[in-house]
């Protein structure tokens, strides 16, 4: 995934008085940050870590929304300054998620993924929607000769992370 971060990025910061509706957001190629928000959190500086994952996975196509966030908040999770400065952590598991329930819950079953099925497992999908390979979830069997459902079964009777 790092070969991936070779693109040049220009260093612009430039406040806008109007309303946004999210805390942060990608718009092309700009992080967008409401201020109300970082005024209140200064300490949340990996939400750019989140935020600039997007700008480099660019992935063609219709990707599932669910699996583009759980990566970037996976790569806020392994490669995150401060985190916990943030206040920002993987949550606890609970019964009633579900692995489409996106960022946090979804960057969580990827760390137990890595940890339990396939060490490179964020990696391979990573390529594989950037290669525009999903195809409907085939690739999850391609990768572990299991579906994500098995997998969520799997990992929804024993959650538990290696520290």
């Amino acid at each position: 995934m790092c070969s991936a971060f070779g693109k040049v990025f220009q260093k612009r910061i430039r406040q806008e008085q109007k309303f946004i509706e999210f805390v942060y957001y990608l718009d092309n190629d700009r992080i967008v940050i409401c201020g109300r928000y970082l005024a209140s959190h200064q300490k949340d500086t990996d939400l750019v870590t989140h935020e600039l994952m997007h700008i480099v996975q660019q992935y063609p196509g219709n990707q599932p929304g669910w699996l583009v966030e759980g990566i970037a908040d996976y790569v806020r999770w392994k490669y995150g300054v401060d985190n916990a400065g943030g206040n920002w952590q993987l949550p606890s598991f609970q019964s009633r998620q579900r692995y489409t329930d996106s960022y946090r819950v979804t960057a969580r079953f990827l760390v137990w993924l890595e940890q339990r099925v396939n060490k490179d497992i964020v990696n391979q999908l990573d390529r594989a929607l950037r290669q525009n390979k999903y195809n409907n979830g085939q690739i999850w069997n391609q990768i572990t000769k299991k579906s994500v459902n098995q997998l969520w079964d799997s990992y929804s009777k024993s959650p538990n992370l290696q520290n």
